[in-house]
């Protein structure tokens, strides 16, 4: 008789255990994986916006972490900047490589206010590719100058994500 009672107990725990799993499915981890909420529950409980999929960043919007990609084009024998506005303390990581050769590449930063001109430079190189991060040491525009030196334009193609509001090209 004990042996069938166990059996009756090992039945009723796996039916709560599977009761609990299916309940812990459609309102926890449908929501929160798949952003697939049939109950409501997951939303109120604020667990749909760890799938939401965020806007592309323009020109002067913030971003907070996502990746933006973006490709520009060095002309032959000129020079352009593209810039991040950042605080303090705000780190970003990139990533960029050429179509096709070298640039002059000068990663740096301008206090936000100074009218004397000043910039620091955290990388100056020339290469065809080159990643990393950087944390920004003031409050200012940081971003990249690259002189293409060649006679033939050079696409560069930027990834990058942090803390920062894209300025763009300068």
């Amino acid at each position: 008789m004990e042996q069938h009672q166990s059996s009756i107990s090992l039945v009723k725990a796996s039916l709560v255990a599977t009761i609990i799993a299916v309940i812990t499915l459609v309102c926890i981890i449908l929501p929160a994986e798949y952003n697939i909420d049939p109950t409501g529950l997951g939303g109120k409980l604020g667990l749909t916006v760890f799938n939401e999929e965020p806007a592309p960043k323009a020109p002067g919007k913030a971003s907070t972490g996502e990746q933006e990609s973006i490709v520009v084009t060095v002309p032959a024998g000129r020079g352009i900047e593209y810039k991040l506005a950042m605080a303090k303390f705000d780190r970003v990581t990139y990533e960029w490589s050429t179509s096709n050769g070298d640039v002059y590449v000068d990663l740096h930063g301008e206090p936000k206010g100074d009218t004397t001109g000043y910039f620091e430079s955290y990388t100056i190189a020339t290469s065809d590719t080159m990643k990393g991060s950087f944390t920004a040491p003031f409050d200012g525009s940081h971003g990249w100058y690259w002189k293409n030196k060649s006679d033939q334009d050079i696409q560069i193609q930027l990834i990058f994500s942090g803390e920062f509001v894209i300025e763009g090209l300068k």
